[in-house]
């Protein structure tokens, strides 16, 4: 990559790095082809230098070289491979209203199952995070995630592809929103739009109806993966074992992705936000028998791991403190151990794969 000052930016060029403005919400995201739009809004905000790709990061060699000596560019190739395939999965259900379920079964089974049983999906995933968040890309991403949960959760072979199933589809009720609702945060929704959002539970179990074949728990997935356990969700505000079993799993992995992924205009967040937040709402909103394999599993991924704190020092995961505590304990590179939990002023902002 190199350096390149804003005023020399070209219509064309693509970012390397990700840009975060002093508050680290997302300005643009690495990878994005950068337009004269882009540069308009940079030059406005006054950053002075970005990162693009330079000429060898976009050659086929480099390409090829990475995904031999990296496994997790391997693993990208391989998601790479698949989004498409699951883009014109959501394009026909838009089109016709109907799950191609034979094409989407095929891809479970000989693509997505694979992604989710590799040992570094975890790590492989983050590196995913500023792909789009559009609803093929944020389906993908969430079946995977559901598949790696049935690993943990010692499921078998024929229930994980249902919940691998299961987490793919859960947003097909969404195929008919209008691009304005989609591109909305989703927090900031009111009124019209906020019923309309509610209602793409409904529309997705109302789809999943017609398709001959799936099991009632992959239907309500897509109609419950809203629904919380304190009864604070929604469409319907179901609580505890009202709610199925795949929609409790999906439940996570639809905020683990959701928070982690990378999207202009919100915070940039880290698997370690996510953590806190499934802590935090174990025993209230979410299910301590989903939370509590994924807690356990999803920390022992993480330490070892490089990070960067809010205050620009450096460390590395030493350690979860033993009662399922929502941060880590960091090694810092001048040795010091600090235990974030009785830090609340420090925040891990970037992470890197170890």
């Amino acid at each position: 990559m190199r350096a390149v000052s804003v005023e020399d930016l070209k219509p064309g060029m693509i970012l390397a790095r990700t840009i975060v403005n002093d508050d680290m919400v997302v300005v643009l995201s690495e990878d994005t082809l950068l337009t004269k739009a882009h540069l308009t809004r940079l030059t406005f905000l006054n950053i002075p230098v970005v990162y693009i790709k330079d000429e060898y990061e976009l050659s086929r060699n480099y390409q090829t070289a990475s995904s031999i000596f990296n496994r997790s560019n391997a693993f990208v190739k391989e998601y790479d491979s698949v989004v498409q395939e699951a883009k014109s999965i959501f394009e026909e259900t838009e089109k016709s209203g109907n799950v191609p379920l034979a094409e989407t079964q095929d891809m479970v089974k000989e693509a997505i199952a694979p992604m989710a049983r590799n040992s570094g999906a975890i790590d492989y995933l983050y590196e995913l995070n500023h792909r789009s968040s559009d609803l093929y890309n944020h389906a993908l991403r969430v079946s995977i995630l559901a598949g790696v949960i049935a690993k943990w959760m010692h499921f078998k072979r024929a229930k994980t592809r249902e919940l691998i199933l299961s987490g793919f589809l859960h947003d097909i009720g969404k195929c008919k929103f209008p691009q304005r609702l989609l591109d909305k945060n989703i927090n900031n929704l009111q009124g019209e739009d906020y019923e309309a959002y509610i209602k793409h539970t409904v529309d997705g179990q109302h789809i999943l109806n017609g398709v001959a074949g799936l099991s009632d728990g992959i239907k309500l997935a897509a109609l419950q993966h809203h629904e919380r356990m304190d009864g604070t969700g929604f469409p319907f505000g179901n609580s505890g074992t009202d709610i199925h079993e795949y929609a409790r799993i999906i439940m996570i992995a639809d905020l683990y992705d959701n928070i982690t992924t990378e999207r202009q205009g919100y915070v940039k967040q880290t698997p370690f936000a996510a953590i806190a937040q499934l802590t935090e709402n174990m025993y209230t909103s979410l299910d301590p028998e989903v939370c509590v394999p994924v807690l356990t599993h999803i920390k022992d991924a993480f330490l070892g791991s490089r990070i960067t704190l809010n205050t620009g020092e450096k460390g590395i995961i030493a350690a979860y403190p033993n009662d399922f505590a929502a941060h880590p304990i960091v090694s810092m590179s001048s040795g010091m151990l600090i235990n974030l939990n009785e830090h609340p002023e420090l925040v891990i902002t970037e992470y890197n794969p170890k």
